[in-house]
């Protein structure tokens, strides 16, 4: 299914946005919905619930406001009702996550969407879930052993081996590279290290000397990057296959003057580090897709029997450096209009 493709996405956010100022806030459970209509009904409503890692990570705000915008999106197109239910936890808490899975499926809601914080935990939830007859799609952060139908994301191998491209060229192709790692037991992070480590073998003046992993906040990202380069000066270069301490300022105070940064994800508050010459290069998400898309794939699913030509559906890598950073400055203000 192709809905939404990477380069009509802020189009697709301008129809939706109008309609955000009625939805239930961050935290909010939303209305429920009344499902059970047979496939094609029109007059049928459904509920879907979306299960981000966490509020505090904005990029999954873009991801709320994708999903509010599809539910738009759908009732325009075709005069069915669909409900979001907003159910992620303030911070990453994978435990949580699998107790609002377990909560969405006693109310029989008709389909969840979710970013996994730790596939191993989730599985057993998402798969109770199916044999409740919950569809269950994955974004971002996939549960590939679980019954989920779907996948929405980034490929985190290829991300990773693209964060160390752009890190190798602005490094010059030598020295000492460290991995921002984020969490340990998140399958996507897992695969970008992986494409991170695979990639420098292409360069022989380069190592990777350290892997950091971390809580997955900006406080926390922020000092650990500060702390190491502190401890570790052979460190020139900085490979962050997520984008957690750019999320706010002057993180790299005491970094940037000695190594080079190349991350993933382009947040707004990312792109001034862009423009300061800081960080060299970011690899962008479609953020907004991650509840967009899958909430599309739940309304095919559940209205017309329909899943996705492949179960792992990907979107192009997008490369943000000084030359073309501005371009990509409007986007998040309608991604996350009130962010």
């Amino acid at each position: 299914m192709h809905r939404t493709l990477w380069n009509t996405l802020a189009a697709a956010a301008l129809v939706g946005l109008a309609g955000l100022s009625g939805c239930s806030k961050p935290g909010d459970d939303g209305t429920s919905g009344t499902g059970g209509a047979a496939p094609g009904d029109d007059a049928a409503s459904y509920t879907f619930g979306v299960i981000a890692k966490s509020q505090s990570n904005p990029v999954f705000q873009a991801a709320r406001t994708g999903a509010f915008d599809a539910a738009k999106a759908i009732e325009e197109e075709h005069g069915v009702k669909v409900n979001i239910r907003w159910e992620t936890p303030s911070d990453e808490d994978a435990q949580a996550q699998a107790q609002r899975i377990g909560q969405l499926t006693a109310a029989s809601v008709d389909g969840i969407t979710v970013s996994c914080t730790d596939a191993a935990l989730l599985t057993p939830a998402i798969n109770d879930a199916v044999d409740a007859g919950v569809e269950v799609v994955c974004f971002d952060s996939d549960a590939p052993d679980s019954k989920r139908f779907a996948y929405y994301g980034i490929d985190d191998v290829e991300a990773g081996r693209e964060v160390m491209r752009q890190l190798a060229e602005a490094m010059g192709g030598t020295g000492v590279v460290a991995i921002l790692a984020g969490n340990q037991a998140a399958p996507n992070l897992q695969a970008r290290v992986r494409g991170v480590v695979e990639e420098a073998e292409n360069f022989p003046d380069i190592s990777i000397g350290y892997t950091f992993y971390h809580p997955e906040t900006a406080a926390d990202a922020a000092n650990k990057v500060q702390q190491e380069q502190q401890a570790n000066p052979d460190i020139t270069g900085w490979a962050m296959v997520g984008g957690w301490p750019l999320f706010t300022t002057n993180a790299l105070d005491g970094v940037h003057e000695v190594a080079k940064v190349v991350s993933v994800d382009h947040l707004a508050e990312e792109l001034q580090y862009v423009r300061d010459g800081q960080v060299q290069a970011l690899i962008g998400q479609d953020c907004y897709g991650w509840g967009y898309e899958t909430v599309m794939m739940l309304f095919d699913k559940v209205h017309n029997g329909e899943s996705p030509e492949q179960v792992i559906n990907t979107f192009d890598l997008q490369i943000v450096n000084q030359e073309n950073v501005e371009d990509y400055a409007d986007i998040w203000k309608k991604w996350v209009p009130n962010g």
